[in-house]
């Protein structure tokens, strides 16, 4: 399965370097959502390496899910593909 980094997770003044929102094609609730919570995800570099997280929660009602990763993540990656396994 795989889905698109939106954005970084954050409000108005602080972000969330670890923190990333994501949305996968065909999940359109928030129940559909919260049965992927636990599952592990991974982001890979253009340089071949991964950075691997997990799926922490729902995030608002639309079907998009709030990922952590074991660390910041670069501006680049937001548009980009994670796999979840």
């Amino acid at each position: 399965m795989e889905g698109v980094i939106v954005n970084f997770r954050g409000s108005r003044r602080v972000k969330k370097g670890n923190h990333m929102i994501v949305e996968i094609k065909g999940i359109q609730s928030r129940d559909e959502a919260s049965k992927l919570v636990g599952r592990a995800v991974a982001w890979k570099t253009s340089s071949g390496k991964t950075i691997s997280g997990k799926i922490a929660s729902a995030h608002g009602n639309s079907g998009a899910l709030r990922i952590v990763f074991e660390k910041g993540m670069p501006g680049q990656s937001i548009g980009t593909r994670i796999s979840i396994g």
